[in-house]
């Protein structure tokens, strides 16, 4: 099964988590796409550079990134993702299973590793853990001094005031918040928060009702870009 290297999908093609693999041997890859089609959207490159490059412009919610890669290494490509605020679970695979190897890896900014060669139900199952680890913790994030609950659609201001979002102002804000450094075009967020009949002059509508909820530095705008967080909220 040849390595895809396909793009990923803008907003999301299925209702399956995204998961991103990195893996240069082309029997590994796709034998980790079949097996990994069953429970994720995969979507498979062969160098750190194209991965990059799909995770940038579209984040995913996992992925399996192989330590050595032809060009930049493994942990070169997370280290990069980390340094962009992408706070996607990795989950490091390599022959190299040192201690020394593994510490590099985890403090390189690997969340899991698993040494070569491994049984792919333990890949799954800490696939699974990895994702509830991060789905606990995404339960409440931070947007400057203002703390914003997902679960029950809430931003808590810094002066004490509770805002209480509706569900699609709670689903833009959360598509923001997953990748906070990322700029999404009106276009990015119509596909994942709004029907594909609806206008992009709906997105700066609904951004202005959060900030009217909350603050204006809740979300900056990104002149001929769109949106991304704020910072100063």
């Amino acid at each position: 099964m040849p390595v895809s290297g396909r793009p990923l999908p803008s907003g999301r093609r299925s209702s399956l988590p995204a998961l991103v693999v990195v893996e240069d041997d082309a029997e590994l890859a796709g034998m980790l796409e079949e097996v990994l089609s069953e429970t994720y959207d995969v979507s498979v490159f062969p160098t750190a550079e194209q991965a990059l490059r799909a995770i940038l412009s579209q984040p995913s919610d996992l992925m399996v990134v192989d330590r050595r890669l032809p060009g930049m290494d493994g942990v070169s490509l997370i280290g990069c993702i980390r340094q962009a605020r992408i706070r996607t679970p990795v989950l490091m695979l390599t022959a190299l299973g040192t201690i020394h190897d593994r510490v590099t890896g985890l403090d390189g900014g690997a969340n899991d590793y698993l040494v070569k060669p491994f049984d792919f139900d333990e890949l799954l199952a800490r696939l699974r853990a990895l994702r509830r680890g991060f789905q606990a913790e995404g339960a409440r994030r931070y947007i400057g001094q203002a703390l914003y609950t997902p679960g029950n659609a809430t931003v808590y201001l810094p002066d004490g005031h509770r805002a209480t979002l509706t569900t699609t102002e709670n689903e833009l804000l959360r598509l923001l918040s997953d990748s906070p450094h990322h700029v999404y075009s009106r276009q990015e967020i119509l596909s994942a928060v709004f029907s594909p009949n609806d206008r992009p002059g709906t997105v700066d509508t609904y951004v202005s009702y959060i900030r009217r909820k909350t603050s204006k530095a809740v979300i900056e705008t990104v002149r001929s870009h769109g949106y991304r967080l704020g910072t100063d909220a």
